[in-house]
């Protein structure tokens, strides 16, 4: 069992160290993997964004089942939906009621010890993008 996450691990890791972003859009994402470790390192604010919202959907796609694929590449639709500069208002209640399904779903693949309050929090932000407007800086 062991052997089969370390070879997804660094299957994750090598299709992260192969990708290729244009300038200035994140930090040069093969510095932040370490093959050593199988970790990311380093990582700053943008570029956790940039891999939540850009490319872990295409990293995790050979690597886990399609049923928690197809979850975490919708929370990561989510993030990039109200990330953009522009959100239709009209589609808030269907944002919200989907990342309602999304965190369901995610009960169902993860331990509980993965849910803290941050996981929760996320439920919060179609309603704090109400009262505030678009949370895209």
């Amino acid at each position: 069992m062991l052997h089969i996450l370390k070879k997804k691990k660094t299957s994750f890791c090598e299709c992260l160290k192969g990708v290729k972003v244009p300038q200035g859009y994140s930090s040069n994402v093969k510095s932040l993997v370490s093959m050593n470790d199988l970790k990311l390192i380093g990582l700053k604010a943008h570029d956790c964004d940039v891999l939540m919202q850009q490319l872990l959907p295409v990293v995790i796609r050979g690597i886990l089942p399609k049923n928690v694929r197809h979850t975490i590449t919708r929370i990561c639709s989510f993030f990039n939906s109200i990330c953009s500069k522009e959100i239709d208002s009209q589609k808030l209640d269907k944002l919200e009621e989907e990342i309602i399904v999304i965190l369901c779903q995610l009960e169902m693949f993860f331990p509980p010890s993965f849910f803290d309050i941050m996981v929760h929090l996320v439920v919060h932000l179609v309603i704090e993008i109400r009262l505030c407007g678009p949370i895209y800086m």
